[in-house]
């Protein structure tokens, strides 16, 4: 059973939701959410925020956030992932933002950010890796589901 589905059962079992907010990864975790049998049951939506007056207009995230940190930020990953679970009222969410190719001067291709927001609140997560555009691409996307998931897991468990 691959993460997307063990995600798919967690939210199902408790009767959670998710949504996704993705800069970098470009809409591969809204695509593997999806694939999904039964996904639109837990699944409630993504915004794909690639630019930057999006994840102010659209997520919330403050310009000064982007202008202090960087949008390549472990600041700007929490604010995308609690900005869409706000907008679309979702019990859990994640978020991206990174380099999937080229250097930001502050941090190296292949570098993403992740967000993770639920009711105990947000977490992020760094993760590198080398490769080009593509494989980047999936890996982020890997990485970000299995944070996810985590974060899922510690909630179940602290509930317990």
């Amino acid at each position: 059973m691959n993460v997307e589905q063990r995600i798919g059962l967690l939210l199902k079992e408790h009767g959670w939701s998710l949504s996704a907010a993705e800069s970098c990864t470009g809409g591969r975790i809204s695509h593997l959410i999806t694939t999904v049998s039964g996904s639109s049951s837990y699944y409630l939506g993504s915004v794909t925020s690639y630019a930057v007056s999006v994840k102010e207009k659209v997520l919330g995230v403050s310009p000064s956030v982007i202008e202090n940190k960087g949008v390549v930020s472990s600041e700007v990953a929490a604010a995308m992932a609690e900005g869409v679970r706000r907008l679309t009222g979702s019990t859990f969410a994640v978020a991206t933002t990174g380099l999937a190719e080229g250097s930001d001067g502050h941090y190296p291709e292949g570098t993403v950010w992740i967000g993770a927001s639920g009711p105990e609140g947000t977490f992020t997560e760094i993760f590198h890796c080398e490769g080009p555009r593509k494989s980047n691409i999936k890996r982020f996307t890997t990485a970000a589901l299995r944070f996810l998931e985590k974060n899922i897991v510690r909630y179940i468990n602290n509930c317990k």
